[in-house]
């Protein structure tokens, strides 16, 4: 339909007329980056799942794995392209996992994106941004695959690598019969808290026995009565892949929260299973597992970040570093651009590592942090890490106290291959058995790792594994494999080796399409385009350069690439123009108001256009260097041509003055002398004043000394536009500066305004632009507006004028309709908007009045008659807020009666009174206006409660359009400053619904905590305080949020000074908020919900979302979100991941 609107246009010349037909670039997105210099591809973080990405590169690192994926065919899986056929089968999880994998391995892209593949999982933009658990991620996956894959030759993909056994064994000390359960398992689940390590935790599962004695016997079948037994576990079927999963996160039953264990916790390189397995008869290697990935998790139990360490088994990547990033010593100063500040082990080691020996005292040591970080430990790291001593204390692995204490130094062993003693001697010789492999000593020599976070892919050691031991950024799932499997030769760097040739076709075909796309975009985001300015077709005229014809044949507009050099641009404008004789001389000039002006002749052949700082459009003129038509041109910002205005008095042939002043444009060099006017002028003495600020005051006007004429005009700060006035000498008559500067100022200073239509009456024209000077008036500019606009029969005070602020909306309202548009600091081109409605006088308020009635609402005024709607004149507007709780809970409904002028100096009591007046029928009538209670309206719903009959208006700070609405009441209420107005409402039991409304008033003088509330409603319904939950209603949600003494002490922060406030999140409790009240003795029920929430709720979910192609935009403005340090945001409550999967049984 768009033709080739957005091709590029790629001819090189074009000579279109100078200004006009300009070529547009095309903004398009561009390809994504190819890989760095490792060689290996990242996967794009769509907003929050770098949980996922971590996941997936381990997957796609697992050789066996991908290649058992990859072996499934078409002729299994299905087309994708069959993915919407209603009788296709397409197991489309499968199918972009195998095409993910391709894309990680051959795509020639910095990062690769899983949008298609969170699409195949049903996964919406919402669950794209929301953060979930990686270990959680793990096992639903693996679910999804399997029941994926049913029916097809890899239905048992999951079982065959990673399925593991485990027996339990109770064996009895009477009749020794062993009684056993066997568990299958897809990942191992080991402690954090209070195990040093995993071979520990390892031990104390599958090594140590549980005895039953004494009060805990066990009854043993045979037997048959209580006997003494040992209960143990063991590992008796070890899979090819060994997933171990960390419990970092735990449950603080003392202080009601969540946190993350970040102790010490090591882990190694290579273990030995065989102490913790049934069988031990087969060969040692048999048992021996290598570690191949580590995801690592950083920040706490509400949030995080993820990213992985994993080593390249097939030699994929270019494991190599570059010069810069290599540190032969640790550095303090290097540390503190980087994350490993935050790591206590590595600072601390950076500061010993200063001293000689490598020995301090402990509180030297504290004293040097301070002063290298500026900050102690005990504000940084004792919270989470406790005394600096005991840290030390803690990791003798690494450090090393003298026997009292006082000083510390380090040790030369790694710190990976120290462990802590065992207390027996059994777990002893375990250890030595863990670290060491027989017959493979040297098969990690070579390893490659690299930590793949999100997009970037960099090497690192293996010893960069040991800074994820502890602290908030630590290790959370470790992968280990067995050291038996080992790669084929012909797989070691062929990342296509095993990949289907559909998939290699599709990849070869992507790369050659990206490889296109960045040579055209190369060449877009390159090439510039200059205009050449032809020197032989240009004159010197009235001190600045002119064409000599038109423009069109003057000006050649010409693409180049900024890489090339000034010496091709040369070269390439010698061969455009071949009219061209002698030396080309290639000069930057600029326009200015007199012409085109000459800067800088360019020099330096070699550089390119880049390094001279050739900007896109600049200007170029070609000439000799000379001159130009046979005049010598002077170049340079010292000789700038100005245009400046020159006024003087006209005079008679004989010299008499006559009383005309004349203006006339002259053209100066910047660098001549002031005195220069007189010639100019064609005056021959006089006196000389300056107005450079273009203003009508006469007192901006002033007179050059004598001694001043012979300073430049740039000199005296003229510019182009200033104004200068000639008057003969010995002249006192100064009248002509305030008549005759008015004039020529009012002239030159606005030029137009911009006045749109924002009226409610139809109109043929939407905005105008109207004439205008410094001095025109507002009136002016509104009755112009409203004839231009053809409102003509409205004409009158039915409409005002306001300023437009900077959100683009009805700002300022322009009161002063007398006031000039200087006097208003109106400029040319402003806009103003032309609204309906009378302004107020000064110091008046035009407030609409609603009539607010609760639906049902007890302890309300209540009328016979419940009017919705009325013929009057003034044509009632009823406004129904939606969002209130259902059935009978009170519904907003709000009736505009119309609009009142009143004074800001009014008390509230005033407004009530002429309220009463607006009431068109005698139903809404109320016999007193203590009867009535005010709201502002907030969103078509009552917002705040104003609380004083006698409080001026201005004191509530209402703001400019203050809405107000009224409530009727029975009888009078005297609410305090601490009093609270809520909306209680019993809920029915079995109905799921509530009783009408009932107004409770609570006093807070005590503090707004939930006992208080609690046992201010168990007072009102006559209860028990333990037999009563109450919860607050949010009607834009459609959810019920109990309130308790339990969810306050969850929420409890650390400092006990500040007492919980339910003014404060998550409740921030107001007046007029809805509580609905359960009577425990009745209705046990945990629901506060009603029916009608429940199909609001479904209305919202069903409301349509946005495209789908939109989501990879949104989420790349996102991705560095969840990596980045960022303020803590208020929690959301924690949702379930899933992954949807078709039926294929």
């Amino acid at each position: 339909m768009f033709g080739d609107l957005f091709e590029e246009d790629y001819s090189s010349v074009s000579n279109n007329q100078y200004g006009k037909g300009k070529k547009l670039k095309n903004k398009a997105l561009e390809p994504p980056a190819p890989r760095e210099f490792t060689n290996l591809s990242g996967i794009r973080n769509q907003g929050g799942t770098c949980y996922l990405n971590s996941l997936l590169q381990t997957l796609h690192f697992t050789p066996e794995f991908r290649e058992a994926l990859f072996s499934l065919g078409p002729e299994e899986l299905g087309f994708l392209e069959d993915k919407d056929k209603p009788d296709a089968k397409v197991r489309i999880i499968p199918l972009q996992l195998q095409r993910l994998f391709a894309q990680l391995l051959l795509l020639d892209q910095e990062a690769a994106s899983t949008v298609e593949l969170t699409n195949s999982f049903g996964w919406t933009s919402d669950e794209e941004m929301r953060q979930h658990d990686v270990q959680e991620l793990n096992r639903i996956l693996f679910s999804a695959l399997e029941t994926s894959l049913v029916g097809t030759s890899g239905h048992d993909l999951i079982n065959r690598l990673y399925h593991g056994t485990i027996v339990n064994q109770v064996v009895c000390n009477e009749c020794k019969n062993i009684s056993e359960k066997q568990e299958d398992f897809l990942d191992l689940t080991v402690a954090v808290k209070n195990v040093s390590g995993l071979e520990d935790a390892l031990w104390n599962m599958y090594v140590e026995e549980e005895v039953f004695d004494y009060d805990n016997l066990y009854h043993c079948g045979t037997c048959d009565r209580l006997v003494k037994a040992a209960k143990s576990a063991k590992l008796r079927k070890l899979p090819p892949f060994l997933t171990v999963s960390l419990l970092r996160f735990n449950f603080d039953f003392v202080k009601c929260e969540r946190y993350k264990e970040t102790s010490s916790y090591t882990f190694p390189l290579r273990i030995n299973l065989k102490p913790f397995c049934e069988q031990s008869e087969l060969d040692d290697l048999e048992y021996i597992y290598d570690l191949f990935s580590v995801i690592i998790h950083k920040g706490g139990c509400y949030g995080g970040h993820y990213h992985v360490y994993i080593k390249d088994v097939d030699h994929l990547g270019n494991w190599q570093f570059k010069q810069e990033e290599r540190k032969p010593d640790v550095n303090l100063k290097t540390l503190q651009n980087e994350e490993e500040i935050d790591d206590p082990l590595v600072i601390l080691q950076a500061v010993i590592l200063q001293e000689e020996n490598n020995l301090i005292s402990v509180d030297q040591l504290g004293q040097k942090l301070l002063k290298k970080m500026g900050i102690s430990w005990n504000k940084k790291y004792r919270k989470y890490h406790g005394p600096l001593r005991k840290f030390l204390q803690l990791h003798s692995q690494m450090f090393l106290l003298s026997s009292d204490g006082s000083t510390v130094s380090l040790l030369k062993k790694d710190p990976v291959q120290s462990k802590s003693d065992f207390q027996s001697t059994d777990q002893q010789s375990f250890h030595s058995l863990a670290l060491e492999a027989p017959g493979l000593s040297d098969s990690t020599a070579c390893s490659h790792w690299f930590d793949i976070n999100d997009s970037k892919v960099q090497p690192i050691q293996e010893k960069d594994i040991e800074q994820q031991f502890q602290g908030k950024e630590s290790a959370y799932m470790l992968f280990y494999r067995k050291s038996q499997l080992q790669r084929p030769p012909e797989a070691l760097a062929n990342p296509r080796y095993r990949v289907p040739c559909h998939l290699l076709k599709e990849m070869d075909a992507a790369n050659i399409e990206l490889k296109v796309k960045r040579a055209e975009c190369d060449s877009a985001n390159n090439d510039f385009e200059l205009h050449l300015h032809l020197g032989p077709h240009y004159r010197f005229f009235n001190g600045a350069l002119h064409p000599v014809t038109s423009q069109a044949e003057s000006v050649w507009d010409l693409t180049f690439d900024k890489r090339k050099t000034l010496g091709d641009l040369r070269q390439s404008i010698f061969q455009l123009l071949e009219f061209w004789e002698g030396d080309m001389v290639l000069s930057v000039a600029k326009h200015v108001p007199a012409g085109l002006h000459i800067y800088q002749t360019l020099d330096g052949d070699e550089l390119s256009l880049c390094e001279i700082d050739i900007a896109d459009g600049e200007d170029i003129f070609v000439w000799n260097g000379m001159e130009v038509g046979g005049v010598q041109i002077e170049t340079g910002i010292d000789c700038e041509p100005l245009l400046l205005n020159i006024l003087h008095l006209e005079s008679s042939g004989e010299g008499k003055k006559r009383g005309r002043l004349i203006e006339s444009p002259h053209v100066f060099p910047a660098n001549a002398e002031v005195g220069t006017v007189f010639t100019a002028a064609a005056i021959p003495a006089g006196i000389i004043l300056v107005n450079s600020a273009g203003s009508a005051d006469e007192e901006s006007w002033t007179a050059v000394p004598e001694e001043d004429m012979k300073k430049t005009f740039r000199e005296q700060g003229l510019r182009n536009g200033s104004s200068i006035l000639v008057q003969p000498p010995n002249s006192e008559d100064r009248s002509v500066l305030p008549k005759e500067g008015k004039w020529m100022n009012g002239m030159n200073e606005i030029d137009w305004i911009q006045v749109k239509n924002l009226c409610q009456l139809e109109s043929e024209e939407k905005q105008v632009k109207i004439s205008a000077t410094v001095h025109t008036v507002v009136f002016d500019i509104r009755i112009k507006a409203i004839k231009e606009l053809k409102l003509m029969k409205e004409l009158g005070d039915a409409w005002h004028l306001r300023k437009m602020d900077w959100c683009y909306e009805a700002g300022e309202p322009l009161c002063g309709e007398d006031a000039t548009l200087q006097e208003l600091r109106i400029c040319s081109g402003d806009t103003l908007l032309l609204i309906e409605g009378k302004l107020p006088l000064p110091g008046f308020l035009k407030v609409p009045i609603w009539w607010y009635r609760p639906r049902g609402h007890s302890g309300h005024w209540e009328s016979q008659d419940q009017p919705c709607t009325s013929s009057q004149g003034n044509g009632w507007r009823a406004a129904s807020t939606q969002g209130a709780p259902g059935h009978v809970p009170a519904e907003v409904s709000l009736v505009y009666l119309g609009d009142l002028d009143i004074s800001e100096d009014a008390a509230l009591v005033d407004l009530k009174s002429q309220a009463r007046a607006l009431t068109p029928s005698s139903e809404l009538a109320v016999p007193a206006p203590a009867l009535l209670r005010a709201w502002t309206v907030e969103s078509r719903r009552p917002g705040r409660l104003l609380r004083t009959d006698r409080q001026r208006l201005k004191e509530y700070k209402l703001g400019r359009r203050p809405e107000i609405c009224l409530e009727p009441l029975q009888e009078e209420e005297q609410l305090g400053p601490q009093d609270v107005l809520l909306r209680t409402q019993m809920r029915i039991p079995e109905e799921r619904a509530y009783a009408p409304a009932v107004d409770l008033v609570w006093d807070t003088s005590r503090g707004w905590t939930t006992g208080s509330l609690r046992q201010r409603v168990a007072d009102f319904y006559s209860l028990p305080v333990e037999k009563i939950e109450i919860a607050k209603y949010f009607p834009e949600k459609f959810e019920w949020l109990p309130i308790s003494s339990w969810n306050q002490q969850i929420t409890k922060r650390k400092k006990k000074k500040k007492q919980d406030t339910l003014q404060g999140a998550p409740y921030y409790l107001k007046d007029g908020d809805t509580i609905g009240v359960k009577n425990l003795l009745v209705d046990d029920s945990d629901d506060f919900s009603t029916a009608r929430d429940d199909a609001e709720k479904e209305k919202q979910e069903l409301l349509p979302r946005g495209k789908r192609d939109s989501q990879e935009v949104l989420c790349a403005q996102n991705s560095d979100v969840s990596s980045a340090g960022t303020p803590a945001r208020p929690r959301g409550p924690e949702a379930s991941l899933s992954i949807h999967v078709g039926s294929f049984r």
